[in-house]
């Protein structure tokens, strides 16, 4: 047999449906599935039907059904063979060499998966026996039921340097296949191979046809080189090439369940045990581009879900940076960021499946995650900055393939940048105003505040050491997860700024037809303003009406508000302004007044939460090495935080059209 089935499953995998009938059907989105006019009648109206998660295609009017190798058949004329190597220069998959023994291979695979499978049954048995009880115990303290063992098919590998190499001989199995599957550990320099899984408590990894290919080892001690051991490159095992649940979460997102992906198997146990079903894991090493194009084939937009501290957010950039290029229409990311210090396991043991659709809820965008990455303790206070972050932004934007998606891409960045740099909107990015990308019109915001660093509004540099620091911890690694339930209670209070932020928009609903997306991204650290937040929103988008008069519309929006709820939110916002000097975010306002004071809110936020997020890097790199040059740049984060503040004290000074005589700079 040329072809053997883990070759075509191979295909398979590398093709979707879509993509090869799409060449000949024009297809068009129909919910999980496409549709488009029959290619083996003349019809009207569409009924033929290709779903790229079960690999089918199905046509009503003719009763036609199969995979691509029969589509291509079928609509090529082409034998079996033909149909194949067709595909596979379509996928990039080198043809199988033909040789005489490619059946004794197909059949020694065979056998490989059947070695696989009674490894399987003794590390299960071992586990329920009395020489299992260590490892029954960490499991039950990770809450891992005997129900969710079986489930997993969960297993324990003895200590004993050949219990697994016993057991399997009695059974018939030659230290050659033992050793060629990886549960023996051989070589020309060890003379008598032994078991690679000792003391581990393991976790069988699977094929998209159930057959356990390889296995992932938890170790129970502490002192062990490797906590977690995997099995090696085999014939049957590519980890580069699979994904821990595959195949159950292959059916769960067909089903409707979210396509997640976190980092490792009791991560996994965990979401699908709190309800999320469409859970994988890559197998120990940071996300491939094969595994990616299998998320994709499940998932328009799988949620990547890492650990919240800085370990995750580089992993969450290495994988932005790897789908990057392969975007496609339709085809992304978001990603999920949990709170620091916990992962996916904890989440769910500690604040069950609402913690974790929180989470998940906050999900971001790709072009989020590289703007965000771009921005991250940056300062842009020249010109030339400015222009070199121009420059990387159009490098990333370059290296996506898709003409249409780079396109779109581009638009988006450059909307940000004009936002970012010329928030009054009249001159910015993009060819809009006087400063155009690559263009030379020095930066200078409304009100003459210089955003990113240096002197605005006459503000004072604070000096260094003297500088008051941000009141109360800022222990998120992640703002936009500072709301979660998780966290709450670290801050006692909303912060002014936040406070003023939607007074502004309840009292000017008005911003919200301009200011939408701006307003959603951004990162509010108290979890009352991030609810209130989605609350201003939501009554936003059920209005139809918007009526004409700002004053009507606040009315309208605090009555809408109140019926959700937010009562008591409303008064402690309230409670928070002590002063009624900024004037515009009071009913009533001149629209360029709000305008201005808006724009001023929104740039002192952004800066304020960059600069706490670089003050936290500060104090861990002055932490690990104590040098003059880390003091320093301690010192120069506070100086920026104290302007900052002194910037925010100054901002009540707009509302002249509104009746407010101009505070005396």
């Amino acid at each position: 047999m040329r072809f053997t089935p883990q070759f075509l499953d191979e295909l398979r995998a590398r093709l979707s449906v879509s993509e090869v009938v799409g060449k000949r059907v024009k297809l068009k989105k129909a919910g999980r599935e496409w549709k488009g006019l029959s290619p083996f009648q003349q019809e009207k109206t569409p009924s033929f039907y290709v779903n790229d998660q079960k690999g089918f295609y199905h046509d009503f009017s003719s009763g036609k059904h199969g995979d691509i190798i029969t589509f291509v058949m079928e609509t090529d004329g082409l034998p079996f063979a033909e149909a194949v190597e067709r595909l596979a220069n379509m996928a990039g998959l080198p043809l199988p060499a033909v040789t005489p023994n490619a059946a004794r291979e197909e059949q020694r695979r065979r056998s490989l998966y059947d070695v696989m499978d009674l490894a399987a049954k003794f590390f299960a048995e071992t586990l329920a026996s009395r020489v299992g009880a260590k490892a029954r115990g960490y499991l039950a303290d990770r809450a891992i039921s005997p129900a969710t063992q079986l489930q997993f098919r969960l297993g324990y590998a003895p200590p004993d340097r050949f219990a697994l190499k016993e057991h399997l001989g009695k059974l018939g199995v030659s230290v050659e296949d033992m050793v060629e599957t990886g549960l023996l550990i051989g070589g020309d320099d060890i003379p008598v191979p032994y078991d690679r899984f000792r003391d581990r408590v393991m976790f069988p990894i699977t094929d998209l046809r159930g057959r356990v290919i390889a296995f992932g080892g938890r170790a129970l001690e502490k002192d062990v080189p490797a906590k977690y051991l995997n099995s090696p490159e085999t014939p049957l095992f590519h980890k580069g090439d699979n994904l821990y649940n595959h195949q159950t979460a292959r059916k769960a997102t067909h089903d409707g369940s979210p396509l997640v992906v976190v980092e490792g198997y009791v991560d996994v146990i965990a979401m699908v045990t709190a309800g999320f079903a469409g859970s994988v894991a890559p197998l120990g090493t940071a996300l491939t581009e094969s595994q990616l194009a299998l998320l994709w084939k499940m998932a328009d937009e799988p949620i990547l879900c890492f650990d919240g501290d800085r370990a995750g957010q580089k992993a969450a950039y290495r994988a932005a940076d790897l789908a990057l290029p392969f975007l496609a229409p339709g085809k992304s990311l978001r990603f999920a960021l949990l709170p620091e210090g916990q992962d996916p396991d904890d989440l769910v043991r500690s604040g069950g499946r609402g913690a974790i659709e929180e989470v998940i809820g906050a999900a971001r965008p790709l072009a989020d995650m590289i703007w965000s990455r771009e921005l991250e303790g940056g300062n842009f206070a020249t010109p030339e900055r400015r222009a070199a972050l121009e420059a990387r932004i159009k490098e990333l934007t370059n290296g996506i393939r898709d003409e249409v998606v780079r396109r779109y891409y581009r638009d988006d960045f450059v909307e940000r940048l004009q936002r970012t740099f010329a928030p009054e909107g009249g001159r910015g990015f993009g060819g809009r105003g006087n400063f155009r990308p690559g263009g030379g019109r020095p930066f200078q915001p409304r009100g003459g505040a210089n955003r990113f660093g240096g002197q605005g509004f006459g503000g004072r540099r604070g000096a260094p050491g003297s500088i008051p620091l941000p009141s109360g911890p800022y222990q998120a690694a992640s703002p936009q997860l500072a709301a979660s339930p998780i966290l709450r209670g670290q801050r006692s209070a909303i912060s002014r700024r936040e406070a003023l932020i939607l007074q502004c928009l309840i009292n000017h609903p008005w911003l919200l037809h301009e200011h939408l997306e701006e307003v959603a991204a951004l990162e509010l650290a108290h979890p009352e303003a991030h609810k209130l937040r989605a609350g201003i929103i939501a009554a936003f988008a059920n209005d139809h009406h918007h009526s004409p008069d700002p004053g009507e519309q606040a009315e309208k929006m605090r009555g809408d508000l109140a019926k959700g709820g937010f009562s008591q939110t409303l008064q402690r916002v309230e409670n928070v302004i002590t002063t009624q000097a900024v004037w515009a975010a009071r009913e009533g306002a001149a629209r360029d007044d709000v305008l201005a004071t808006w724009h001023q809110l929104v740039a002192l936020h952004r800066q304020w939460h960059s600069l706490l997020r670089e003050l936290k890097d500060a104090e861990l790199a002055l932490g690990e090495d104590p040098s003059e040059a880390n003091l320093a740049w301690l010192r120069d984060v506070k100086a920026r935080i104290g302007e900052v503040d002194g910037t925010e004290a100054l901002i009540e000074g707009f509302g002249e059209l509104s009746g407010r005589l101009q505070k005396s700079m």
